[in-house]
C-alpha cells in the first residue's frame, strides 16, 4: 500500500481526498470498512453475458481499476498496471441446494474478509444457480464511495428493459431516501461543515482533553464548535447485549419485502411519515429480541448513526464520500407500539434542527489530514457512544434488468465502523421496502430472530388502522388502546409528513441524556 517516489511518476495517479482518506484508514480487523450489495436476478441468465456486462459497465468508472496507496505527501489513487478482471468478477456456487439462507451465511462470510490492497479495492462475485437464477454479491471498499455511490454503481448495470434499454433517472429514481430529504436543505451548508478545519480539529482535540470544558460549549455553544462539542459529550446509550467487542464475524439476514402503498398508508393514516414507521418497526424489532432473552427494556435507548447523503443535485452518480452523520436515538423502552411511534416521530422533527451532518462531514476532511492515531482517537470516543449503523436508500420503483435477466431483490450493507456490531438497512425496490440486517457473531450471533420480528410490528400498525377503518365504517367510534393514544392521532394527522419541503433548520436544542 506504500507507493514510491518513482512509481508515483511512471503511472497516473490521482490524489485522494481528505474524506475518502478517512474511511481508507479505518479498516480494523474486526470490522472492515467493505460495503456489501446483492442483487438476485430471475431466470434464466446467461452468465457469459453477466459477466461481459458487469466487467464494461464496472470498468466504465476508473476508479476500479486503480489501487489505493499511501506515500509520504498523503493517500493516492494509482492505475493498477497488474489489473486483471479476473480478480475482480468471480463464478461461485453455493454449497447444497443453494437457497436463502446457504447465500447469507456466504454475503456474512465475504463482509468478513479483506480486500486486497495491492489491488483495486472491489470485487462482484456471480454466484450461480440461486432460488432458479443467480445473484450478484458486490463488495466495494468505503473509500471508493459512500451507499449512495454503490447504489449507483449497481444501478448502472442495469437496464430498464430485457432488450437492454438504459433507465431514465426520473424524479423519483433520484429520490436519495427519506431520512436523507429531512436534511435536503442542509446540503447548501457542507462548506459550513467544512469549516472544521485544522484549527477547529484542534479546539476539538482540546476538548477531548477537557470534557468540563466540552460539557460547557455544548450547553451554551452554537456553530462547528458548540456542534462538535455536543458529538464529543452525549452520553452513551443504554447498555445492552448489543454492544461490545466485535471479533470480526459476520451474519446477514434479510425480511420478506413490505408493500410500500402500504407503509405509506399506515403513515398517513397515524399521522407520521414513510421514515418514522420503518424506524419504529426496527425499536419494535429490537426490544421484542431483548425481551425473548431475558433482558430489562424500560427506559432503554439504542442510539444508531445514520449516514446522510449531502451531494447537490445532478451529482448523485459520483463516487467518493459526501455524507455526514446523525445520531438516531430509537426508543426501544417503550413498551406500547403507538407510543413508540409518535416518539419517534417527536426525536425526527428535533433531528431536523440538526447540523450534524454537514458538521460531521467536515470532521471526517479533517481527520483525514490528521495523524491516524489521532483519527483513531476521535471516531473512537464518537462511536463508542452508539450500537448500530443504519442506512436508508432507495433503489428506483421501477423493476430492472440485468443481461436480459429482472432485477428481484436488492439489498445492501455498509460497513460497522469502530466497535459497532450491528449494521441495519432500509431499502426500498420496485413498489417494496425490505429490511436487511448484519451483525457480529460475538455480540449478535442470530441475526434473523431479529429481522423475523420487522414484519410483526409493520403489522401491528397495519392491523390497528385497518380496525380503525373498519370500525367507522360500521359507524363505531375510532378504537383507542388501553392508554389512550389514539386521542393524539388528530392533531399528529393535521402535521404534514412531507420532510423535503422543510425550511433550513436553525441548531437544534440539545435534547436531554438518555437513561442508562
Amino acid at each position: 500500500m506504500i507507493m514510491s517516489a518513482r512509481e508515483a511518476h511512471m503511472v497516473h495517479t490521482e490524489k485522494m481526498t481528505s474524506v475518502d482518506t478517512s474511511w481508507l484508514r479505518m479498516d480494523r480487523p474486526n470490522n472492515l470498512m467493505v460495503i456489501v450489495g446483492v442483487m438476485a436476478l430471475e431466470g434464466p441468465v446467461k452468465v457469459a453475458r453477466l459477466e461481459k456486462l458487469l466487467g464494461e459497465r464496472m470498468l466504465a468508472y476508473r476508479r476500479f481499476r486503480q489501487r489505493a496507496t499511501i506515500g509520504p505527501a498523503g493517500a493516492y489513487w494509482v492505475d493498477d498496471r497488474n489489473f486483471d478482471i479476473g480478480r475482480h468478477i468471480k463464478r461461485v456456487r453455493l454449497p447444497g441446494r443453494g437457497g436463502e439462507q446457504a447465500l447469507q451465511k456466504y454475503v456474512g462470510d465475504l463482509a468478513a474478509e479483506p480486500l486486497d490492497y495491492n489491488h483495486p479495492l472491489w470485487q462482484t462475485h456471480i454466484v450461480e444457480k440461486y432460488d432458479g437464477g443467480v445473484a450478484i454479491v458486490s463488495r466495494i471498499h468505503h473509500a471508493i464511495g459512500d451507499g449512495m455511490a454503490l447504489m449507483a454503481v449497481m444501478l448502472g448495470l442495469a437496464d430498464h428493459t430485457q432488450n437492454g434499454a438504459r433507465p431514465n433517472r426520473d424524479k423519483e429514481d433520484a429520490d436519495d431516501g427519506w431520512l436523507s430529504k429531512m436534511f435536503a436543505p442542509l446540503t447548501s451548508a457542507v462548506d459550513t461543515g467544512m469549516k472544521v478545519t485544522t484549527s477547529t480539529l484542534r479546539e476539538t482535540l482540546a476538548m477531548a482533553l477537557h470534557p468540563q470544558r466540552a460539557a460547557k460549549l455544548a450547553r451554551t455553544g452554537v456553530g462547528v464548535a458548540g456542534e462538535l462539542a455536543y458529538l464529543l459529550t452525549m452520553p452513551s446509550d443504554s447498555a445492552t447485549r448489543f454492544k461490545g467487542k466485535p471479533r470480526g464475524h459476520k451474519r446477514v439476514a434479510w425480511t420478506r419485502p413490505l408493500r410500500l402503498t402500504e407503509v405509506k398508508a399506515v403513515s398517513h393514516a397515524l399521522g407520521c411519515s414513510i421514515n418514522d414507521v420503518l424506524l419504529a418497526c426496527v425499536a419494535g424489532a429490537l426490544r421484542a429480541y431483548l425481551d425473548e432473552k431475558g433482558e430489562e427494556t424500560a427506559g432503554v435507548e439504542v442510539r444508531a448513526l445514520v449516514p446522510i447523503n449531502l451531494r447537490p443535485p445532478g451529482e448523485e452518480h459520483k463516487l467518493g464520500n459526501r455524507f455526514g452523520i446523525i445520531a438516531v436515538e430509537l426508543p426501544v423502552g417503550f413498551d406500547n407500539p403507538l407510543e413508540r411511534l409518535f416518539e419517534t416521530r417527536r426525536r425526527m422533527i428535533a433531528l431536523k434542527k440538526s447540523y450534524e451532518p454537514p458538521v460531521t462531514y467536515g470532521l471526517f476532511g479533517a481527520l483525514g489530514l490528521a495523524p491516524k492515531l489521532v483519527q483513531d482517537q476521535l471516531f473512537d470516543m464518537l462511536l463508542q457512544r452508539a450500537t448500530a449503523v443504519m442506512t436508508n436508500v432507495p433503489g428506483p420503483q421501477e423493476e430492472l434488468f440485468i443481461a436480459g435477466s429482472r432485477v428481484k431483490q436488492v439489498m445492501f450493507w455498509v460497513p460497522q465502523s469502530g466497535d459497532i456490531g450491528m449494521g441495519v438497512s432500509i431499502l426500498s425496490y420496485a413498489g417494496k421496502v425490505q429490511f436487511g440486517l448484519i451483525t457480529d457473531t460475538a455480540l449478535t450471533p442470530d441475526p434473523e430472530a431479529i429481522i423475523d420480528r420487522f414484519e410483526g410490528e409493520f403489522d401491528a400498525y397495519l392491523y390497528r388502522v385497518l380496525l380503525d377503518e373498519s370500525t367507522r365504517e360500521h359507524g363505531g367510534a375510532p378504537v383507542e388502546d388501553s392508554d389512550g393514544i389514539m386521542q393524539e392521532l388528530a392533531p399528529l394527522a393535521q402535521a404534514s409528513d412531507d420532510t423535503d419541503e422543510t425550511p433550513a433548520p436553525a441548531m437544534r436544542k440539545r435534547p436531554k441524556r438518555l437513561r442508562a
